[in-house]
């Protein structure tokens, strides 16, 4: 089973939720797909075992064979290359690139074009007791971590193994990524008008998909029910709440995981994953 935890925003606790998650869970497999700032290894302190480069092609146009036709540029809608006719030459943007690979195809001279990897970035595998650790690190000056992320997916298992997604935030296209493969989607918030915004636009994003969804509340105060009525309206179930806690504050900030800071911590956790598999059971 795949659980991608996702939320609106950064900050929000989906860090918090994800590597608790998987500790709770124990024989599982945390995989940090926020690959622009992957911090979970900071809680869950992980012998990293082995590292490899991830790569995808980029077109490589040989300007001595190339008859500068356009056919590559037309084709790309990505606007990733462009042929200047009458000067005779070609211009890349790598940055704009999505390795789709159309360029190639329909490059009518032989030898004028050829893809070359190009690397997007690292993927780390480690162990953390007996949580396994996936992370990617995506390069410095990468422009989107989407193709990064997908790379990640080729190495999770599809077995009984429960596989932790720690997605990127927000709501673009690294989040779908992260979520579309996924049997069941965590969305953190906390209990703040500005919360409740960035809690609506990742439900707008996700409701297309038609997995099943459930909703955790980081810094639930007994009286707040901002969530819980956004929730219940559009029929999304409140699978757990993490308390408004200086302690788990003051812990978090030494690397100590939520499930770890206090007393009923495994419980809380325990519970949203029996609800998770109940959900999922369901379907």
């Amino acid at each position: 089973m795949w659980i991608t935890v996702a939320s609106g925003k950064g900050g929000t606790g989906k860090t918090t939720v994800a590597v608790s998650l998987a500790l709770s869970e124990g024989k599982a497999m945390y995989v940090d797909a926020d690959v622009e700032e992957p911090n979970g290894a900071i809680f869950l302190k992980p012998v990293i075992e082995r590292e490899i480069p991830y790569t995808e092609p980029i077109p490589q146009i040989n300007t001595d064979v190339c008859t500068f036709c356009g056919k590559c540029a037309d084709a790309c809608i990505y606007k990733a290359i462009v042929i200047l006719k009458p000067l005779k030459k070609a211009m890349f943007f790598p940055e704009l690139c999505h390795s789709c690979g159309l360029c190639a195809y329909v490059c009518p001279v032989k030898g004028a074009l050829e893809e070359v990897p190009k690397e997007k970035g690292k993927i780390r595998f480690g162990k953390s007791g007996e949580v396994k650790f996936v992370e990617g690190v995506l390069n410095l000056g990468e422009a989107s971590a989407t193709p990064l992320i997908r790379g990640m997916k080729k190495y999770l298992p599809h077995d009984e193994t429960v596989v932790i997604i720690d997605s990127p935030p927000g709501t673009s296209c690294p989040v779908v990524e992260a979520t579309e493969d996924s049997d069941y989607i965590v969305l953190v918030a906390e209990p703040t008008p500005f919360g409740l915004n960035d809690l609506q636009l990742t439900v707008s994003l996700l409701k297309g998909m038609q997995k099943p969804i459930g909703i955790v509340i980081n810094k639930w105060e007994e009286g707040n029910t901002i969530i819980e009525d956004y929730a219940g309206s559009v029929q999304i179930p409140i699978i757990g709440k993490i308390p408004f806690s200086q302690e788990i504050a003051e812990k978090y900030s030494k690397g100590v995981p939520v499930i770890s800071a206090i007393k009923n911590g495994k419980e809380i956790f325990k519970s949203i994953m029996k609800n998770i598999k109940e959900s999922v059971g369901n379907e």
